[in-house]
């Protein structure tokens, strides 16, 4: 595919992947006692609410054409949340911090499963298997998107969700510096990126293994049609 069609297949699944990420964590929050995502209006799925210019739209675009398409990574306006508000504040913290990637997952293995409902229709009803086909491939990258953005939110780097969980693995003193790392935290993301390439491809390697193993699980049932389209 060319740059463009790849937008247009990348940029809705993204979209609702980091949306369903931030409300994931806005939930996870009112239910343990924390109502400032409601509050603030961002207990919604309103895209509108929870886009951010830089890391929702202009960020993804940059590498998807820097990349010609083998990069894309962004997010959405991270909710609000008040630790203070948790009925239990370790776990609290915990659950809210991991509520985002757990939803990703949910939407990974959401993907994988409407491959095959959407093959098993497609052997079904053949004039379908066109739209079938740019359906599946959509859901490709639902898998692979899910995946990643798991991955990559687990990074122990302050303030990605990974380090909400790590900090209290560390004695207190040190977990108080840890979390004042975090004014650094896209500096050294953005050095990664660029700099730390085989670091995170090691990082991500489940994630890709992971993918591809439920790529070659739904394979039978994808359409001829999207191999056309397919990434």
């Amino acid at each position: 595919m060319n740059t463009f069609q790849t937008i247009l297949f990348v940029a809705p699944v993204l979209l609702f992947s980091v949306i369903a990420h931030e409300y994931a964590h806005g939930y996870a929050a009112l239910r343990q006692g924390d109502p400032t995502a409601s509050q603030l209006g961002r207990l919604t799925w309103n895209p509108v609410k929870h886009i951010d210019p830089f890391m929702t739209l202009l960020l993804p675009a940059i590498l998807l054409v820097a990349t010609h398409g083998q990069m894309v990574l962004g997010g959405a306006k991270p909710v609000p949340v008040n630790p203070r508000n948790y009925r239990n504040f370790k776990r609290g913290d915990i659950i809210v911090s991991l509520a985002g990637v757990t939803a990703n997952l949910v939407i990974a293995l959401a993907s994988a499963l409407g491959i095959v409902l959407l093959g098993l229709v497609g052997r079904v009803v053949t004039p379908a298997q066109g739209t079938i086909g740019i359906l599946q491939v959509m859901l490709t990258y639902g898998i692979w998107i899910n995946l990643i953005l798991i991955a990559f939110n687990l990074i122990p780097i302050p303030p990605l969700d990974g380090s909400h969980v790590v900090k209290y693995l560390m004695p207190v003193s040190w977990a108080v510096r840890y979390e004042a790392f975090a004014r650094y935290g896209i500096i050294v993301l953005i050095a990664l990126l660029y700099f730390g390439g085989s670091v995170l491809t090691a990082w991500l390697q489940p994630a890709i293994h992971a993918t591809q193993w439920l790529m070659q699980a739904v394979n039978p049932f994808v359409m001829t049609s999207a191999q056309r389209w397919a990434p």
